[in-house]
């Protein structure tokens, strides 16, 4: 009788060694590409644990075969330790093999089955240490005990999810609430199993579900918001009134609700923020874990071939539902060994063609709004027309007429179908004619398609293209003045603060020296139309971006910290608009516009619309809804409209630009539409701007003042909506071109 706690422990074990086995894999392919005298005594040291935990923790549950195997594997690393050498290729094949072996032992172990010898793995081990180990004697590949060691943390969690292969548990850290045991101190005890460690098994329907009622308690957040700034302005009006003795009673009750509803919608906003978390944590898996694995296949298929091939991974922390990440593992190795069989060229070919000896294999992912773009590329031949349309004769997959009619969009699509393949003969890569109509297939099963891109002698790319109905991507949030954008991670390379010996400012443009390299220096803020551009002053921060092979410098205002964000769609009337990605929303509600990367680095390449005979508003109001609804009615009138939040932030805007008028509402906080204005009028760059001050009231005692500090006309919020902004302004502008 099969022990239940035992299948318990090895479940938890296969799951926690096949995380290890990735880890080494990828270790051992650094170590290997390292160059003499690197720096790689980390990624040793990493590779070392690893190996060192596989054999403890087979020792502990009695797999003393595993135990041994894996002890063998450590015994051809651990003499490398500190040469400062690249792992001979010989020696990581053999490792490598071991670990394949290794790991289909385990699975057959847990599945009670019977796994493969291990014997000739154990001589390759034996061989090709006496090899690279010269000095060490053959004594010494004699075995040692295996020292038991304490059971690992994770072989008392709970075993895979039902009916999911081992890999699709695999997840990034956070994913499971367990430290591994080198993280545990050596006296604390090992947590025993409880029912909470079982499983549930829940539809995606149902957690769907939840993310819609997260949805509808941020928006219940939000409507906290607005009530306390409904608060705010009744304590205001009661303020202006001047009647304190008589509300004193009522202000403190106010005073005591505001304090409440302050703390209550933090409170629901660190909810939202737990629950998103938790959710996604459930329903998520980055999209590394598909992705990292293909830099052994890349690696393993060119050792086979004899070419040369470098994988470039972007976007890989892109978070996506489990089950399109595992829909995905199959296409993704087919494209993959698609490109390095039949795309790369031999080193000594692309030599003679002018290329870098190693192909460049790139992987991108990128999440627009509620859409996936998964696009694999290589640098080598590009499809050959002429042979696809051969082959698809040869194999009657179409007729000669039918191939003749065909332009060279429509003959790459033929890889696609089943049974085609350019080899004459199988190999173990290729020439069976499955390996695309896979591809195909798989991502049509998603709801997706595949499309194909190539030139001939310079590579060709495969854009996979489909939705994503959950997930969520990396994006640094940034601030330009008082507005939130967000840019995504995979773009942006790094971050410095300006500094005026590193820039070169000319007469129509801005650039910054950095690292040697001269880049053109945009500012965000102007780029989103928000204010005139602005050169950084020193200690700004700056991001460096990359896209499309291009690199530009972005100043901001402030970092504001990277967040993982769900990407939505824009609304259907604005989803068209170039520069946006998408939008998300924060834990408490702020809206966050996610700009394309692309965009922005071809920002100077556009030829953007003189505007130097458009003229410029600036509105100021501490409210979104009527900064909103003021640039619409002026943007409708042809001006091009800026907005602040405060007056502080009208002040730093004029610093900066010339309006030919300021549209300001009266009540706001810290510094109310008054100030502003006699602010405004104290200095001599803008005592001649026009300015309409905007009033919730219609009272003559504010009319009047505004008169006095210097306000050229006066309108109440009614009547901006009536629509006598627009009439109003243009009569301002021309009262004061009549005076001059």
């Amino acid at each position: 009788m099969v022990d239940p706690l035992m299948e318990q422990l090895l479940a938890g074990f296969v799951d926690e060694s096949q995380e290890i086995f990735e880890r080494c894999t990828k270790d051992l392919i650094e170590l290997e590409k390292a160059s003499p005298g690197g720096s790689g005594g980390h990624v040793f040291d990493d590779l070392a644990r690893g190996l060192h935990t596989l054999k403890g923790s087979a020792a502990t549950l009695g797999l003393d075969e595993l135990a041994d195997f894996a002890h063998r594997m450590e015994d051809v690393i651990l003499p490398l330790r500190g040469s400062q050498q690249a792992v001979p290729q010989a020696l990581a094949d053999a490792v490598l093999r071991s670990l394949d072996v290794w790991m289909a032992s385990l699975r057959a172990a847990a599945a009670r089955t019977t796994g493969p010898d291990l014997q000739p793995s154990i001589d390759l081990l034996a061989a090709v240490r006496l090899a690279h180990a010269p000095s060490v004697t053959a004594s010494a590949l004699g075995r040692e005990p295996a020292l038991p060691v304490a059971v690992p943390l994770a072989l008392a969690l709970t075993p895979p999810l039902p009916h999911s292969p081992p890999a699709a548990v695999q997840s990034s850290e956070g994913d499971h609430p367990r430290r591994r045991s080198e993280d545990r101190g050596p006296d604390e005890p090992l947590p025993q199993p409880t029912a909470e460690d079982g499983t549930w098994r829940v539809s995606t329907r149902q957690v769907i579900g939840l993310l819609h009622e997260v949805e509808r308690l941020r928006e219940v957040r939000l409507r906290l918001e607005e009530r306390r700034r409904e608060l705010e302005r009744t304590l205001a009006l009661l303020d202006r009134l001047g009647i304190q003795s008589e509300t004193a009673e009522s202000r403190a009750m106010l005073l005591s609700v505001r304090r409440s509803l302050v703390a209550d919608g933090e409170e629901a906003a660190d909810i939202v923020a737990s629950m998103e978390d938790s959710l996604k944590a459930i329903s998520t898996m980055p999209m590394r874990t598909v992705l990292e694995p293909l830099r052994r296949a890349v690696r393993d298929l060119t050792r086979q071939s004899g070419k040369l091939a470098n994988l470039s991974v972007v976007g890989a922390e892109v978070s996506l539902d489990r089950r399109v990440i595992e829909s995905l593992r199959s296409p993704l190795v087919h494209l993959v060994r698609n490109a390095v069989d039949h795309g790369l060229e031999s080193p000594d070919v692309r030599e003679s063609r002018g290329k870098h000896r190693e192909g460049a294999l790139t992987i991108r992912v990128e999440q627009q709004g509620n859409m996936l773009f998964i696009e694999v590329a290589d640098d080598g031949n590009g499809l050959d027309v002429q042979r696809i349309r051969e082959a698809a004769q040869r194999r009657n997959i179409a007729s000669a007429d039918e191939l003749a009619a065909m332009g060279p969009a429509q003959v790459h699509q033929l890889i696609f179908r089943p049974g085609f393949s350019t080899r004459t003969e199988v190999s173990e890569v290729s020439g069976r004619g499955v390996g695309l109509d896979i591809v195909r297939n798989q991502i049509q099963s998603l709801q997706g398609h595949v499309e194909v891109q190539s030139v001939p002698g310079q590579g060709t790319r495969f854009i996979l293209t489909l939705p994503a109905e959950l997930g969520s991507s990396p994006v640094l949030v940034v601030r330009c003045g008082e507005h939130q954008i967000g840019l995504p991670m995979a773009a942006v390379e790094s971050s410095r603060t300006a500094r005026a010996n590193d820039l070169r400012v000319g007469r129509s443009r801005v650039q910054l020296q950095h690292r040697e390299q001269l880049m053109p220096l945009q500012d965000l803020g102007a780029l989103m139309g928000l204010r005139q551009p602005e050169v950084p002053v020193d200690g700004q921060p700056l991001l460096i971006l990359q896209s499309q092979g291009r690199r530009i410098a972005l100043s901001v205002d402030e970092v504001l910290g990277d967040k993982e964000l769900v990407i939505r769609p824009l609304p259907l009337e604005v989803r068209d608009l170039p520069a946006y990605q998408g939008a998300a929303t924060l834990a408490r509600g702020e809206l966050v516009l996610i700009v394309r990367p692309d965009w922005l680095v071809n920002a100077d390449r556009r030829t953007d619309a003189s505007v130097s005979g458009t003229r410029r508003a600036l509105v100021v109001d501490d409210s979104l809804t009527a900064r909103a609804l003021h640039r619409t009615a002026l943007e409708a009138g042809g001006y091009l409209v800026h907005t602040a939040s405060s007056g502080k932030q009208a002040l730093e805007q004029l610093r900066h630009s010339a309006y030919d008028v300021m549209v300001c509402d009266i009540g706001m906080d810290e510094m109310d539409g008054f100030e502003l204005t006699a602010e405004v009028r104290g200095r001599s760059e803008t005592d001649a701007m026009p300015i309409i001050l905007v009033s919730a009231r219609e009272a003559a005692s504010d009319k009047e003042r505004g008169v006095a500090v210097g306000a050229d006309g006066f309108l109440s919020k009614k009547d901006c909506v009536s629509g006598r902004l627009l009439s109003e302004v243009a009569a301002v502008i021309g009262r004061r071109k009549g005076r001059t």
